[in-house]
């Protein structure tokens, strides 16, 4: 089972999002349904081992809390963007509910993300799109701000990859507190 831990968007916000698709040939849109954002990336496990973490994620407790994104920007290999994404606004409920996910998963054997958290949901990707379509597309919508929206729990992600998009399947949610 390939795992992740993410933050499941309310379908509007979705919709929202999706509404950016468009604008650069040859871009990769990431569907509707498959947008989050990733708390942690945890890769290929067995069956025990996904017990493990279930049961590990499901101890923890954190506080529910707005989330706001807004802003638009890439991620870049070799000087050329690979992937379009939009920000999340950083806020100190965010940042504690992924440091609480990181370290109960540390504490069952999972080594440490390497990658510093840098919260944001993926619209797109990029493979050979000139830089001046990218550069255009961002200067055209970077001013994107979605109205905040509640979390009140968390998800743990299976994904099962595919010649066209993965799909990602909701496995287990857990209700942050009041």
């Amino acid at each position: 089972m390939r795992l992740f831990v993410a933050l499941d968007l309310p379908w509007d916000l979705k919709l929202r999002l999706a509404s950016l698709a468009g604008g650069i040939p040859g871009a990769r849109w990431v569907p509707s349904d498959n947008m989050h954002l990733t708390l942690r990336f945890i890769g290929e496990k067995d069956g025990y081992e996904a017990e493990e973490i279930d049961d590990a994620l499901s101890r923890l407790r954190a506080p529910n809390f707005e989330l706001s994104l807004a802003g638009l920007g890439v991620f870049s290999k070799a000087g050329r963007a690979t992937a379009l994404w939009v920000g999340a606004d950083r806020n100190p409920q965010l940042d504690h509910l992924q440091a609480k996910v990181e370290t109960a998963l540390q504490r069952i054997g999972i080594p440490a993300e390497r990658k510093r958290f840098a919260p944001h949901v993926t619209l797109g990707r990029f493979d050979g799109v000139p830089e001046a379509r990218v550069a255009a597309y961002l200067q055209a919508h970077n001013l994107f701000r979605a109205s905040p929206v509640r979390v009140e729990h968390f998800t743990l992600f299976s994904s099962h990859l595919s010649k066209a998009d993965p799909v990602y399947t909701p496995e287990v949610d857990y209700e942050l507190v009041a």
